[in-house]
């Protein structure tokens, strides 16, 4: 189910704050960085991710790719930084979310 503009709003002035825990290198979306991503999403429901890609267009691809593999949602993109939102199914945090 995709984030409301409202929620997205919410995880953005949540991740204001956070420092990047997964950065995707030159190599790009490998599966390495899928798993990192997955055990911080696990670990914290909400986190930022620094892309390392030079083009806007190869940038765009690597978040799409890393959010499906990692089953996330994006509440924002800004420059090479993404936030990427998971609820966790047990012990939430965002109870509110779906």
């Amino acid at each position: 189910m995709a984030l409301t503009g409202k929620q997205k709003a919410e995880l953005r002035a949540l991740g204001h704050h956070l420092h990047a825990l997964v950065q995707v290198g030159a190599q790009g979306v490998t599966e390495g960085v899928i798993a990192a991503t997955k055990q911080a999403l696990e670990d914290h429901e909400l986190i930022k991710v620094k892309i390392a890609e030079e083009d806007r267009e190869g940038r765009a691809q690597s978040i799409e790719a890393l959010a499906q593999g990692a089953n996330a949602q994006v509440a924002q993109t800004l420059g090479r930084t993404v936030l990427l939102f998971k609820k966790r199914k047990k012990k939430s945090n965002f109870a509110a979310f779906t």
